[in-house]
Order: C-alpha cells, then sequence, then structure tokens
C-alpha cells in the first residue's frame, strides 16, 4: 500500500477541469498553488484458512482507488475588507459545487487536476545507477501522467478571518480526491494473460481438473501439466478441501 506520498510543488498554476457528462466545464484555476500533494494506494486482498498451515493464504481481490488529498488556500483580502470586501466564497464554491449532482448524469462531475501544462514531476525519468543513461518511464507510478482523473469526494472548508461585517475573507480547503476510470481503460490497462503465471488453487466441490484448466489457461483441455504437477493419478476425482499448484503454459 502506497499512502502519504508528498511531491514537491511546480511554478506553475494548479487548477481543476470539470466535465458534466461530456460537456467540459470552466476551468477553476488557483491563485496559490498547495504546499503538497497526498496519494494514498491500496489493494484488497483476502485470507484463504486452510486447516494445518502456520498462516492463511493471500490472495489479491481488486485494487482499490488511488485517492490525492490535498489543501488549498483562498484569500480576498486584497481587494479591500471593508463592507464592500469581496467574500472568499467567491473563490471557494466553485470547488464546493464539484461535490454536487449534475441533473441530467444524476451525479457529480468527474474532473482533472492539473498543474500547469502537464502533472508535477510528469518528465522525471529514473537513471541507472551509474547516471549513464536514462530507464524506460514506469508508465504505473504517479509521475508517469499529465494529470489526475478523479472524482471530488469531499470538500472540507475552515474559514479563518472575517471582516467587522462577519464577512468570511480567508480560508483553508481540505480536499479529497478519488481516481476515476471508466471500464474500456481499465481492461485496456490490465491486459491479463494468466496461462504464463503459476497459481495457487484450493479445490472446490464438484470441481475437476477440466475445470480449472479452463478458468487459469482458459482451455479445457490442457488440464495434463496441473496433473503431473501435482502428482494426481486420478484427474476425476479431486478432493474438496485440497491445495494444488497451477503450474504456467506457453
Amino acid at each position: 500500500m502506497l499512502k502519504e506520498k508528498t511531491v514537491k510543488t511546480s511554478s506553475n498554476k494548479a487548477s481543476i477541469i470539470p466535465y458534466w457528462g461530456n460537456k467540459k466545464g470552466s476551468e477553476i484555476h488557483f491563485k496559490y498553488n498547495p504546499k503538497e500533494l497526498s496519494f494514498d494506494k491500496s489493494v484488497q486482498i483476502a485470507e484463504i484458512n486452510i486447516p494445518g498451515l502456520d498462516s492463511p493464504l493471500q490472495q489479491f481481490v481488486r485494487g482499490n482507488s488511488e485517492k490525492l488529498t490535498l489543501e488549498l488556500f483562498f484569500d480576498t483580502t486584497d481587494e479591500g475588507t471593508g463592507k464592500k470586501a469581496t467574500p472568499v466564497t467567491t473563490r471557494t464554491d466553485p470547488i464546493y459545487k464539484l461535490t454536487k449532482i449534475d441533473p441530467d448524469t444524476h451525479a457529480p462531475p468527474h474532473c482533472i487536476f492539473k498543474w500547469g501544462s502537464s502533472f508535477p514531476g510528469s518528465s522525471l525519468m529514473d537513471k541507472k545507477q551509474n547516471g549513464s543513461s536514462p530507464k524506460k518511464k514506469d508508465k504505473t507510478g504517479n509521475q508517469s501522467r499529465e494529470g489526475f482523473h478523479c472524482v471530488v469526494e469531499s470538500v472540507k472548508q475552515k474559514f479563518t478571518l472575517f471582516n467587522p461585517d462577519g464577512v468570511p475573507l480567508r480560508a483553508t480547503l481540505t480536499v479529497v480526491l478519488r481516481e476515476y476510470k471508466p471500464l474500456n481503460l481499465q481492461l485496456s490497462e490490465i491486459n491479463k494473460n494468466s496461462p504464463n503465471r503459476t497459481h495457487s488453487h484450493i479445490v472446490e466441490r464438484g470441481e475437476n481438473l477440466s475445470d480449472l484448466a479452463a478458468r487459469y489457461y482458459r482451455l479445457p483441455g490442457e488440464w495434463r501439466p496441473i496433473a503431473t504437477e501435482n502428482e494426481i493419478e486420478d484427474p476425476r476425482r479431486l478432493e474438496s478441501g485440497l491445495f494444488l499448484r497451477v503450474p504456467p503454459i506457453e
């Protein structure tokens, strides 16, 4: 699990671009850049309890959405603090409204958080230890993107300065952005290829080797490598709860 990774700031201005359905909304620019960005990424793991083992087996279930947390500072005192002062809510409301439901899509907008023309650190490349030549960028890292595609999960507003009439002039917003990825994009990125990996499997009632070959190889007739790997003499009779290794095939 990755948590609370801080990215250094850039001299460019950060902004959020909302998309209401397929319609692009007005880009929200920040006068003051956030001091840091905190990323939180985790996966869901299930424990499989096997009698007689020292500890349960760990089974990957799915990945969880990445979260980006940032603090935004807003101030309108440079426009005056008297009776005609500009409320800081004129700056914070556009962020707050990103949690509201769009009447057309029946959901809040999806957004892109950007920092200038690209995401902070997007041009970074890992170098070899001797510093001679750069390696290919890791496409799974949080640096290799031009923006953070997301929905606004929560907005916490804290007003810290008021004029004599009670008009708020300064505020700090804690904004949590949750990663947004459509199904077709996720399927194209995963590109699963299970037959060339070793798997572990616990036999359930009624399963046979052809079932396992269909599940892991997508070829029901390729059950013999599993039988050979586990020294199974009768492939039609598998004991429920039996722990099997499913070897890779070409």
